[in-house]
């Protein structure tokens, strides 16, 4: 397995992510969104596998103007305005080679091999 973990040092579902992957021994690359972000390849592949933008979008984030924006811009100017503020997503992003989570989600991450 090769795990990412995308999310935020001060996120309480990140550090059980965490916690989650270390209990089982399994190695994974932690990415703090606050430091660095997802590029638009990695944003496109978990959207992809998670079934589209509005299942990464986090209803309870800090910056409701902008999740506004989001949610009521051209559809062909949302990933841009996404991949600027990233802090709309929410945390953690797990990923897996092509497979992906959003949320903390041990029953998904079960499955992965």
């Amino acid at each position: 397995m090769n795990i990412q973990i995308f999310g935020t040092k001060k996120c309480a579902d990140t550090r059980k992510a965490e916690r989650y992957f270390k209990e089982r021994n399994v190695k994974y690359q932690l990415i703090d969104m606050k430091e660095k972000g997802m590029s638009k390849g990695e944003y496109n592949s978990v959207k992809q596998a998670v079934g589209g933008l509005e299942a990464m979008l986090d209803e309870g984030c800090k910056d409701k103007d902008v999740l506004a924006l989001i949610k009521y811009i051209a559809q062909e100017d949302k990933d841009e305005k996404v991949l600027e503020n990233q802090g709309v997503l929410k945390t953690p992003i797990v990923r897996n080679g092509k497979a992906a989570s959003v949320g903390y989600q041990p029953d998904a991450w079960k499955t992965w091999n």
